[in-house]
Parts: structure tokens; C-alpha cells; sequence
């Protein structure tokens, strides 16, 4: 699993961030990878979390109130330009200008950690994947889905119509410019001109359709950005922990998946059962590492918590499943405000997001037809990536 920003990878011999290679998994569907969907029960943390945020803060007490108060600043200004811009605030680029974007535009892109990139397929081609899917389904009628009896997300990874968008020559050119968005350090075993196949699923979302309801979240599990058996195994996000959120980029380690991504075979506006994302990838992810270590006092304001009242309390991480977000755990990231729909999109374009970003789906999808995409992350050949595979 990618657990790096758009900056340096470090010597894969010396650090690791991904915690498991390929093992046996239980089948199930989408909804077991997130607590709010699955209705499972939330148990409080077990007291080494504790012991870990006291480990993590031990020696940096004041540099990490500092880099805290920092961060709400920059926060309160970000959001309030994310939320006055919308959709416009995502950048967008035609695919047939992909190999002349200039350093403005990819700095933002850098920034918001989300893309748009369109007529990467013909859209009548990209509109006969989805008939494609839908003859495949009724052929095989045993085929996985959330929710079974209502099918919107189903679990298929290597029907004809995702071996077509993968391995499409305009969608190779389009991964290999986004993964050009990252660079290494020197010993690095990486390529990033060349990407492997990731399968994943796909989404036909019918109108009405109020199951797919899931919220804000950031994919890669959860409770592993603080353990340093997990993400801490390779310094992924050493600097955030540190109190200097500020410098250029999260660390890297060996990757997995640079971009989560879909691509569109339908049309879709927002509101219309699409992608929401909160496109400050650099802010929230620093706010979601700090904000186990603080707590609201009796005036309002945020202090850093004792090591007398420290709990192993890491909001909304819960082992086993995907880091959720909400506006009562995470209430300066103004997530009412700041997740956003990406713009109106048409069948064959496609849309890349951080592996770090956070993003949901609209609660209701309230359009008037279907909105059905393929997911295809972008992954690079690594060392580790090959053993995987």
C-alpha cells in the first residue's frame, strides 16, 4: 500500500511501510473495510495506543504545540478558500495536453492531491464498458456486491471491460505522467515510467440509491499511521510526529499505490451519487496525525493533553479497517464545508486522488441515471510491489 506523499522515497532496504505482503484474505464486500458501513461495534482502543501517543510525544512536547497551532492557522485559511471555489478549486487537464502541463499546474495538483483528467478514453468506448459489465453480471449471477440485495459496488476484477481500461494505451500515458509527479532518492528500486495492473473493483450506482452512503474517509488502513511496526517501520510520516508538518512533501518509503483512481463510464454532476474529496492533502493529513494528542478545555481552545490525562483514543482509526472523519472528531478540518464534489464528469475521464486524501461519496445519489466507474489505482514497479505480485 502506497503510504507516501508527491516527495522522496527512502532506501527500501532500510525502511518499510508496508506491514503485510500477499495473504489469504476472507471474500466479503466493500462495506467490511470501513466500521460505519460494516455496523460493527468500535471497542475502545487497548491501553498501548496510550503508551504509544506518550512514546511518539516524549522530548517534543513544545515543538508539536507550536507545528499544532501552526497548522489551525493555515487550516482556517485553506478551507475557507477550498469552500468559496467548490469544484473549481480541483485542477483539471485535458488529456491531450497531459505532456505540456506546465509547473503551475502540476504544483497545484501537488497541493490539492486530486486530478482530473479528461477524454482519456473515447466516450463512446468508455460507455460500452459499462453494457459490457452489465451483460457480464447477468452471465454470472453468483458475482459478489454491496448491498447484495441492491447491487451498487460489485466485486469483479478482472472482467473484459477493466482488462480494456487498464491496459488502454491513452490510460498507460496517463498513468505514467502522474507517477512523473513523484520523484526518488538515489538508491531507489522503483520505476516510475512503468506501472503495474492493480485490480480493484467497480461502481454501477443506480438513482436514489442512499446504501453507498460512505462518508469522509482516507483509505490504507488506519491505526498503522501511528504504529511503528506499521507506517512507522518505513518514516512515512516521521516529520508530522516531529512538529515540523510544514516541510515539502509526507516522507516516502516503498510504494504501493501512488494515485486511487477511477475511471468514469457514465455522466455524472455533482450530487449525482459521485466523488467528494478534501483537496489539502498536506493539511488534513498532518491534522488527523496530531489531533490524538489534544483536547478541547473548558473555554473552547485546544491544549495538548497531560501525560496524566493522555488515552489511547486515535479518532476514527479502528485496527482492521480504514481511517474514518467526521465533523465531532475532526472539527477544524470543517468537513460540512471543505469536501467537495469533483466537477461535472463525462464517460472516459478520469479521476486521481492522493492515497492520503480524504473523500467520500455523496449520502444520496440524486440524479436522474446511473453513475458507474472503474476503479483503477496507480501503482509503480518496486521491489516490493514485485514480491507482492
Amino acid at each position: 500500500m502506497l503510504r507516501a506523499s508527491l516527495a522522496k522515497t527512502s532506501n527500501p532496504g532500510l525502511k518499510r511501510c508496508m506491514t503485510s505482503l500477499a495473504s489469504a484474505k476472507k471474500e466479503g464486500d466493500i462495506s467490511d473495510a470501513f466500521t460505519s458501513m460494516s455496523g460493527a461495534h468500535r471497542d475502545p482502543l487497548p491501553d498501548r495506543y496510550r503508551l504509544l501517543k506518550l512514546s511518539l510525544l516524549k522530548g517534543r512536547e513544545d515543538k508539536i504545540v507550536k507545528s499544532w497551532n501552526n497548522l489551525l492557522r493555515e487550516l482556517k485559511r485553506e478551507n475557507e478558500i477550498v469552500a468559496k471555489k467548490g469544484p473549481g478549486v480541483i485542477p483539471q487537464i485535458e488529456f491531450g495536453e497531459l505532456d505540456r502541463v506546465g509547473d503551475r499546474v502540476r504544483e497545484e495538483v501537488k497541493k490539492r492531491g486530486v486530478v482530473v483528467v479528461r477524454g482519456v478514453i473515447p466516450e463512446g468506448e468508455a460507455r460500452a464498458y459499462k453494457a459490457e459489465v452489465e451483460e457480464y453480471v447477468a452471465r454470472n449471477p453468483s458475482t459478489r456486491a454491496f448491498p447484495p440485495h441492491d447491487p451498487q459496488v460489485y466485486e469483479l476484477y478482472w472482467s473484459p471491460p477493466q482488462l480494456k481500461a487498464r491496459s488502454h494505451p491513452s490510460f498507460l500515458q496517463v498513468q505514467h505522467n502522474l507517477m512523473s509527479l513523484w520523484h526518488t532518492s538515489s538508491p531507489a528500486e522503483i520505476s516510475l515510467s512503468q506501472p503495474f495492473s492493480y485490480a480493484d473493483r467497480l461502481r454501477i450506482r443506480q438513482p436514489g440509491d442512499a446504501s453507498f452512503a460512505l462518508g469522509p474517509h482516507i483509505d490504507g488502513g488506519s491505526v498503522e499511521r501511528w504504529e511503528r511496526e506499521g507506517y512507522g517501520a518505513g518514516g512515512v510520516y516521521d516529520p508530522i510526529l516531529q512538529g515540523n508538518w510544514e516541510y515539502d512533501g509526507l516522507g516516502a518509503c516503498s510504494m504501493f499505490r501512488m494515485w486511487q483512481g477511477w475511471m468514469s463510464m457514465s455522466s455524472t454532476k455533482p450530487g449525482e451519487g459521485t466523488l467528494l474529496v478534501n483537496p489539502l492533502v498536506k493539511l488534513s493529513m498532518a491534522y488527523v496525525l496530531l489531533r490524538p494528542f489534544f483536547k478541547a478545555n473548558a473555554r473552547g481552545d485546544w491544549e495538548l493533553m497531560s501525560e496524566r490525562e493522555m488515552d489511547s483514543e486515535l479518532q476514527g482509526a479502528t485496527p482492521g479497517t480504514g481511517q474514518e472523519l467526521n465533523a465531532d472528531l475532526h472539527p477544524h478540518l470543517e468537513l460540512e464545508k471543505t469536501m467537495v464534489h469533483v466537477p461535472s464528469i463525462r464517460p472516459g475521464d478520469f479521476v486521481a486522488w492522493h492515497c492520503d486524501t480524504i473523500h467520500s461519496v455523496d449520502k444520496v445519489h440524486a440524479g436522474t441515471s446511473d453513475s458507474s466507474v472503474l476503479y483503477i489505482p496507480i501503482c509503480p514497479i518496486t521491489a516490493q510491489n514485485a514480491e507482492y505480485m
